[in-house]
């Protein structure tokens, strides 16, 4: 089987798994305030064996192909956590590392009161991957870019699971290119 074979072989297990387990057709509020007729809720697949172990997988081969010089990976938590998780160690076990960290939405009240956590692995200049689970108007990997940047970062390529189509892409691409693994057309 070819790369390109198993790349599509896991891309559409994957699919399979949120179809099953992520997406409801009900109406939701989403956390952009935004009205819709159906939720993709991708923790319910990813934090599974296998769709944790599918992720981190696909997610390592469009960083590889897409920004190989991409030294770690992270997002704004709650739902790049286990994206950025996978992904880490997907990598190691790969060979080719690439450490996580994660984005608070508030700095820390205590302590170091930063923003990143896993900030020691990181440095200024070094480049990485922004995660995202579900793309709608790109807020949450907006934010994470922009604390990113703050620290440091340089942004080399934005990797989402979902895209809704619904106007984030645009966003987004504005900061950093975009690579998603599917679309909202493909779970109706």
């Amino acid at each position: 089987m070819s790369g390109r074979e198993l790349f599509q072989r896991n891309r559409a297990r994957l699919l399979d798994l949120l179809k099953q387990l992520a997406y409801e057709e009900r109406e939701v509020i989403l956390s952009s305030g935004q009205k819709s007729n159906f939720y993709i809720d991708c923790k319910q697949a990813v934090l599974s064996a296998e769709g944790h172990f599918l992720v981190g997988w696909l997610f390592n081969q469009l960083i590889a192909e897409h920004a190989p010089e991409v030294e770690a990976v992270g997002g704004l938590t709650m739902g790049a956590d286990p994206l950025a998780s996978a992904v880490a160690t997907v990598s190691y076990l790969g060979g080719r590392p690439l450490d996580a960290f994660y984005v608070r939405k508030e700095a820390k009240g205590h302590g170091t009161a930063q923003w990143l956590e896993g900030r020691k692995l990181l440095r200024p200049g070094m480049p990485v991957a922004i995660l995202e689970d579900v793309v709608t108007t790109g807020g949450s990997a907006l934010k994470a870019i922009a604390r990113a940047r703050e620290f440091g970062l340089k942004v080399s390529l934005i990797v989402g699971l979902v895209d809704r189509e619904e106007g984030g892409r645009e966003a987004l691409e504005r900061e950093a290119p975009l690579q998603t693994l599917f679309r909202r057309r493909e779970f109706v």
